[in-house]
């Protein structure tokens, strides 16, 4: 899930010219995903806004299908 985000959302599925350019697109995606970008699962909380709060709220897990 979190690459189809990166990828879509944030423009990370073309071809990067450069390795350092790719690196820092992706630095600047992962920033935002974490502390910008609000989350449906995390009642649309930040994943950072989520942890600092950890003991207040509960929320949904989801548990991974058997094969």
């Amino acid at each position: 899930r979190i690459n189809g985000i990166l990828k879509y959302e944030f423009g990370l599925k073309k071809t990067i010219k450069s390795i350092s350019i790719a690196q820092k697109m992706i630095k600047q995606a992962v920033q935002i995903y974490n502390n910008e970008r609000l989350h449906w699962s995390l009642d649309l909380n930040t994943p950072q806004n989520v942890h600092q709060n950890y003991n207040q709220q509960k929320y949904k897990s989801y548990a991974k299908k058997s094969a």
